[in-house]
């Protein structure tokens, strides 16, 4: 068996379910477990991915115009590697190389034919899902089904541990800071299962555009900004598209120091196994009072001060 991961999250779930030695090649944003880095490179994106989130909205809006993905697949890698299995996603086609993207390297000049198996990763039970379609596509069913108990197993204790609190915070959980996006998909399931209230995006469905004064007439208990494909400290770098807003400082969250930055890159926005500790980071920033802060520094930080993020 011979395994190319496009997608950093199908990566996380190969290496989770043991079968990390026949993983030969992955995509440029495939970096955990740390021992993927050693593979070969696959794709890469179709545009210069530094710069603030304004202009990396652009790039990709003006990239989409004249192409289905903002991402290239290299098929000359693809044939050299020769692999059996190649896990990609239909979920989104910023987010990660997309099934069209494989489908045209696979048609121009692949000579094998592998099996391709393509996630789907819109809500919490579709991640489930995906783990239990790759165990079974790759011949490790009970491995899948062993992985998903226990993932459901640690979600369920720390759900019961927020909720033992009495308490549910109203969310605004920010996916892009400029232009304004809420967080949709997994994540607005993640606040409901721990009793919390999410203001903004629906489960199971796309992040959607948010307007400014909503958040603001919402005036939420806590707001987390967890940008998609950011790390912790390129996170804190774009809170001042929302710190320097009108009426940033009148809000609850900023009086009362419940703003968050998260690690949306490793965490909140990669629909795999450590999605479990997405929810673990959640329930330490909304209820300290019952979760060690085990994450903070490393998956996500508090506001000290309005000052930090200007």
């Amino acid at each position: 068996m011979r395994i190319v991961s496009l997608i950093a999250s199908a990566t996380e779930m190969v290496h989770a379910l043991g079968l990390g030695e026949f993983q030969v090649g992955r995509s440029h944003e495939c970096d955990y477990p740390a021992s993927a880095a050693a593979l070969p490179v696959c794709t890469k994106p179709k545009f210069d991915v530094s710069g603030d989130s304004r202009e990396i909205d652009r790039r990709v809006r003006e990239t989409l115009k004249s192409a289905f993905s903002v991402y290239d697949v290299f098929e000359d890698e693809l044939e050299r590697l020769r692999p059996t299995h190649i896990v990609t996603q239909t979920q989104c086609e910023v987010c990660a190389v997309s099934l069209k993207d494989v489908e045209s390297a696979l048609s121009q000049k692949f000579s094998t034919r592998p099996v391709v198996i393509a996630l789907e990763p819109h809500a919490l039970s579709g991640i489930f899902q995906d783990i239990l379609r790759l165990a079974r596509a790759c011949g490790v069913e009970e491995r899948g089904n062993a992985l998903v108990d226990s993932m459901k197993e640690r979600m369920s204790a720390i759900a019961a541990r927020a909720k033992s609190t009495g308490r549910h915070p109203r969310v605004a959980a920010v996916e892009w800071p400029e232009p304004l996006m809420a967080a949709g998909n997994w994540v607005p399931e993640l606040i409901a299962l721990l009793g919390a209230e999410n203001l903004f995006g629906e489960p199971g469905a796309h992040s959607p555009w948010m307007n400014w004064e909503d958040l603001i007439a919402a005036d939420p208990d806590a707001i987390i900004s967890m940008p998609c494909g950011y790390d912790l400290e390129r996170a804190r770098r774009e809170m001042h598209w929302l710190s320097g807003r009108p009426g940033w400082d009148g809000l609850r969250a900023v009086r009362e120091g419940r703003v968050f930055v998260a690690d949306g890159n490793q965490y909140f926005n990669r629909p795999g196994p450590r999605v479990v500790e997405s929810l673990r980071m959640l329930a330490e920033m909304l209820f300290p009072e019952a979760f060690e802060a085990r994450h903070e520094g490393v998956g996500w930080a508090r506001q000290r001060s309005v000052a930090a993020f200007r």
